[in-house]
């Protein structure tokens, strides 16, 4: 039904996709796989429209076609579900799934909002979705978001005569596994009417989903897997080019932390996000917040953090109480963050990867008010190098970066600073396994040199296989401690039993 034939993709100083053969078959699911920088960002864009190839032919039934923007590939059947979710929070839902075609709607200059109501109910039942289409999209919950891009994404059945491509780019990313399976079996109800090329860094979800997986490596296409014939640890060493690590969080590592404390919480509360949470983060320590979503864990890191200001409590960082509440007293006291949403809080886009690096520390690099540029881009090299960031130079927009390099450019940027207190607020999410391998190799080593590191994990596996100590959050509160001695960690269990 659609396929690529030896097409090649090329930027400034990469070759982002080296004759690459890719096909979907009519109601298959096609998962696509591998490294961050590994080219799958850049295939989607070529098969979506927003990247021209360079080389090789596209055809949708055994037609070349060439699409110059995402409008055209829309019109041929081509539809995108992203991963950053593209719905205008301020529209209503209606709005979103008829964005831009809603001349249909339009006579003599009037919308007739009830017509685009009554679509748009027609829309939302095909992804199962009770919800008022008047409703603000601000309003819905990430799921509901996601399966509104979903409708959006079908309507285009009504516009194009053959059937629909439909692109999920990383859709179960932040979803809780009772959601990811009604999304799995919408998607494969769905089959009947379109063809899914599936992307996540979640391997067993993979090999759950797909028919066919096709495995990727700088840039190219370096094996197509059956769903019978797929084995995750084979997958994985194609896509990294090594075995993985069997010491995944290299727990042979841990090193035991010195009695300094480096944060101290006294009962601090934040209204109803939290109440009298005290813990105390000492040198050299991992110490992990676990919880179920909203139970208060990324806002203690907030708080620490200065973005948040206590309504009661005290915070003392080295042994000093706070008394101001914001970033530039937290980074001037060593501190660094490394937030949940990089693309938004961790980098600027737009801006270089050398300009990103020394943004938290503009005052080591002027003089009158001139910066020393030379310094800045020297510091930037050195750091490239040090943490293998996958970058042309330190000139490249930090934007243009792949999920993994951008949060080793987001650690530099503290790290290179001094900061010896380190948030870590999800710091592998959307990252590929060489590419979380690669944080916890920097977390083991930030440990050893004495950096205090608050963790919220991922997932419980990594809270678990990474940390000293766990404390375990519940509706807000501090409900349980864990020491995590190597061949002493708690269970999931355990853990899970005192969450919920």
């Amino acid at each position: 039904m659609y396929e690529l034939r030896k097409v090649d993709k090329k930027f400034p100083g990469v070759h982002a996709l080296k004759a690459v053969d890719f096909t979907v078959n009519r109601g298959e699911i096609v998962g696509l796989v591998g490294e961050n920088g590994a080219g799958k960002s850049t295939l989607m864009k070529v098969i979506y429209g927003a990247y021209q190839a360079d080389g090789g032919t596209v055809t949708i039934d055994q037609k070349v076609v060439r699409f110059h923007n995402p409008r055209q590939a829309m019109d041929h059947g081509i539809g995108m579900v992203f991963q950053e979710q593209s719905l205008i929070a301020n529209l209503s839902v209606m709005e979103n799934i008829f964005l831009g075609y809603e001349a249909q709607f339009v006579k003599s200059g009037i919308i007739n909002w009830g017509a685009m109501a009554k679509a748009a109910k027609e829309q939302l039942a095909k992804v199962k979705l009770d919800v008022d289409p008047a409703t603000t999209t601000s309003k819905l919950s990430f799921v509901q978001r996601q399966l509104v891009e979903l409708a959006k994404v079908l309507t285009l059945e009504e516009r194009v005569d053959g059937d629909l491509v439909v692109l999920l780019d990383e859709p179960t990313s932040v979803l809780a596994r009772e959601e990811v399976e009604l999304l799995f079996e919408l998607v494969r109800e769905l089959t009947k009417r379109a063809s899914f090329i599936f992307v996540s860094h979640r391997m067993e979800e993979v090999l759950e989903l797909s028919d066919r997986i096709y495995v990727m490596k700088d840039g190219e296409i370096v094996d197509v897997v059956e769903q019978a014939d797929a084995d995750i640890r084979a997958i994985q060493h194609k896509m990294v080019g090594r075995d993985v690590d069997t010491q995944y969080y290299r727990e042979d590592q841990q090193k035991p932390y010195s009695e300094e404390k480096l944060v101290s919480c006294h009962s601090v509360s934040l209204g109803q996000r939290y109440k009298d949470i005290s813990f105390d983060l000492h040198r050299g320590e991992v110490l992990s917040l676990v919880g179920t979503e909203g139970s208060g864990r990324e806002a203690i890191l907030r708080t620490i953090f200065g973005l948040n200001c206590p309504t009661s409590g005290h915070v003392e960082i080295k042994g000093e109480q706070i008394s101001k509440f914001n970033a530039r007293t937290s980074v001037g006291k060593g501190i660094g963050y490394v937030p949940r949403e990089r693309k938004i809080e961790g980098i600027v886009s737009g801006m270089s990867v050398y300009e990103n690096m020394t943004l938290s520390q503009m005052q080591s690099y002027s003089s009158a008010g001139v910066l020393n540029t030379a310094a800045e881009k020297s510091l930037a090299r050195e750091w490239i190098e040090r943490l293998g960031i996958k970058t042309p130079n330190e000139f490249k927009d930090c934007g243009g970066l792949s999920g993994g390099n951008q949060q080793k450019v987001v650690l530099a940027k503290w790290r290179s600073g001094g900061s010896d207190i380190i948030l870590l607020d999800h710091p592998t999410r959307g990252l590929d396994i060489g590419a979380k391998e690669d944080v916890y190799d920097m977390v083991r080593e930030m440990s050893s040199q004495g950096v205090g590191i608050l963790l919220v994990a991922d997932t419980l596996e990594e809270a678990i296989g990474l940390s000293h100590t766990i404390i375990v959050i519940k509706d807000g509160m501090f409900c349980k401690r864990f020491d995590g001695k190597p061949g002493g960690k708690p269970s999931l269990f355990d853990l899970v039993h005192h969450m919920i």
